[in-house]
């Protein structure tokens, strides 16, 4: 099933991404309890990352999607960059998916990496997009937007451009970039729909439970933090219980409002911490 069937029913979408281990065999079995327990939150589907620089295990991500469709009757999206990769590369990997029954993709660029040089025949995410669409059409495609705008971009108007290209190029539905500031996204959803781009976009939003977390996180994406956030965070740092119930309280109170406010989905950056994903939909589920 394609996830854009999921959406138009008069109801919030719901869904969660996990990543694989960087030691498969080692940690198969916490991930399969991982995956269980986020299951049995019942999210419309769940997405499986690939690795930064477009050389992750696809065999692994397409047996974890696999297991989450196959074993949880849960619908799953396996990512793929396509930077570092060939069409080629790009054609096995996707048999790889359709192999484990992946009805589902999210397309990506993939980041730079000094030690992988990218390849000539993928330059952005619209690339791949089309060849996905022209070559395998009976896959679902997912797309990445960012409220506050990409980190390569020159401005807003360059990176909705961009954006708009990436769709008519065949996105079915945007996933967007984690923010902790709503009206952020509420200014970038007017100027998406000013620019006739029309598709299903969901809200992403990660839970931070710890404070090194926003280090990170801030340092990859770029993301902004009101005061009232980096207030929370000043006073529940140092704390590591205080701080992760400020961070799911925080994260709910993002969903309330965006729900309230009409949004068309919700996709919680789980960090693959059941215990943090089912607080959050405990306090939301009447809401969807």
């Amino acid at each position: 099933m394609k996830i854009i069937d999921k959406f138009g029913q008069d109801r919030t979408v719901f869904s969660l991404e996990v990543f694989p281990p960087k030691k498969f065999k080692d940690n198969i079995n916490i991930v399969y309890e991982t995956i269980e327990q986020l299951t049995d939150i019942n999210p419309d589907y769940i997405s499986v990352t690939y690795s930064a620089g477009g050389k992750g295990n696809t065999d692994n991500g397409g047996k974890i999607a696999s297991m989450i469709k196959g074993i949880h009757n849960v619908e799953a999206v396996a990512h793929l960059t396509c930077l570092t990769n060939s069409f080629a590369e790009i054609d096995n990997t996707i048999q790889t998916f359709k192999k484990y029954g992946v009805e589902n993709i999210l397309a990506l660029r993939g980041d730079t990496n000094p030690d992988i040089p990218p390849k000539k025949d993928f330059t952005y995410a619209s690339d791949l997009v089309s060849y996905i669409k022209m070559n395998y059409p009976e896959m679902g495609i997912a797309g990445a937007c960012y409220p506050e705008v990409h980190v390569e971009a020159e401005n807003d108007v360059q990176d909705i451009l961009n954006l708009k290209k990436k769709v008519d190029a065949g996105t079915d539905v945007l996933i967007s970039q984690l923010f902790f500031d709503n009206e952020l996204f509420y200014n970038f959803m007017k100027k998406v729909r000013l620019a006739g781009i029309t598709v299903p976009v969901e809200a992403g939003i990660m839970p931070v439970t710890n404070a090194n977390q926003v280090l990170r996180m801030v340092d990859m994406c770029g993301a902004s933090l009101p005061r009232k956030f980096s207030m929370m965070i000043q006073k529940y740092g140092n704390n590591p219980e205080a701080m992760r119930d400020a961070g799911i309280a925080y994260a709910v109170n993002q969903i309330v409002d965006l729900i309230a406010n009409g949004v068309e989905g919700i996709h919680l950056y789980t960090m693959n911490n059941p215990y943090v994903a089912t607080k959050i939909y405990e306090n939301i589920k009447s809401l969807l």
